[in-house]
């Protein structure tokens, strides 16, 4: 890993370890397959994934990142391959089922996806609402900690057109880890933002990821931002999986596609 001044200083940014092959697996993806009319966005995509990892999804754009997210979600159907998360076969569940399922599972939007009608105190609450089995003190204690994790104690009666960007993201990463899921997908979680920004919530993702031993998979073409706050990456290229490995093996690797994306500032020092 390149030396990052805020990873030295805060050790938890730093992956603990490259390879987890003791840990029990989180989601595992066999033969994943996706046709949007004549083209495969995904050709029998196989990925695994095991508790606690930071898994780092990169690739061209229109690759099909946010499709296979999607399909991991239950939001799209695969027209093959067998998808298995928390130990469950998702196409073998029924919709209540899924809705549970859901429950353990987190996810921020590119886009921020909070409801502008709603204070962002209440959009924090929405999935433990949702959930239902908490009294209103018991939400509220929770929003105003998940508020407080990242940066944003004093932000709970604003709306959210009264928040930058940055805020938005924070606050959806918020709002993702209200019901502690176990799995966290992140789409994008930094477009549009600048370098600093976009520091800043990698550190928050690693930081909250290592505070709650919470598995999560990112989505990102900010490479060198995402670094201090990934394990391992899967690099997807023309609808299959060309790449999968730590930064270490990706540095090293002398193919011109996995060079291109880890390696494409070297020829301008």
């Amino acid at each position: 890993m390149r030396d990052d001044p805020i990873a030295l200083q805060l050790p938890w940014l730093k992956p603990a370890i490259e390879r987890m092959p003791d840990k029990p697996v989180v989601l595992r993806i066999t033969g994943l397959t996706k046709w949007f009319g004549d083209v495969c966005v995904l050709d029998g995509i196989d990925l695994e994934m095991r508790e606690g990892e930071v898994l780092g999804l990169i690739g061209p754009g229109g690759v099909g990142k946010t499709v296979l997210v999607k399909i991991c979600c239950g939001l799209l159907e695969p027209d093959a391959g067998e998808i298995e998360i928390l130990g469950q076969i998702l196409s073998e569940l029924k919709e209540k089922q899924r809705q549970l399922l859901r429950e353990r599972v987190g996810l921020v939007f590119q886009n921020y996806a909070l409801f502008d009608f709603m204070t962002v105190g209440e959009n924090v609450a929405f999935p433990m609402r949702q959930r239902g089995g908490s009294s209103p003190e018991e939400i509220a204690a929770k929003v105003q900690e998940r508020l407080s994790e990242v940066d944003l104690p004093k932000v709970g009666n604003l709306m959210p057109n009264e928040l930058s960007g940055g805020m938005k993201k924070r606050v959806g990463l918020a709002r993702a880890n209200i019901n502690d899921p176990e799995l966290i997908f992140f789409d994008d979680p930094t477009a549009g933002l600048d370098p600093v920004t976009s520091s800043k919530i990698f550190h928050l993702i690693r930081k909250t990821q290592s505070h709650r031993n919470s598995t999560c998979l990112v989505i990102s073409h900010d490479i060198d931002r995402m670094r201090p706050a990934c394990d391992r990456y899967i690099l997807l290229y023309e609808g299959k999986v060309h790449f999968s490995g730590n930064e270490g093996e990706a540095m090293r690797a002398t193919d011109p596609i996995v060079c291109e994306f880890f390696r494409r500032d070297e020829g301008k020092k």
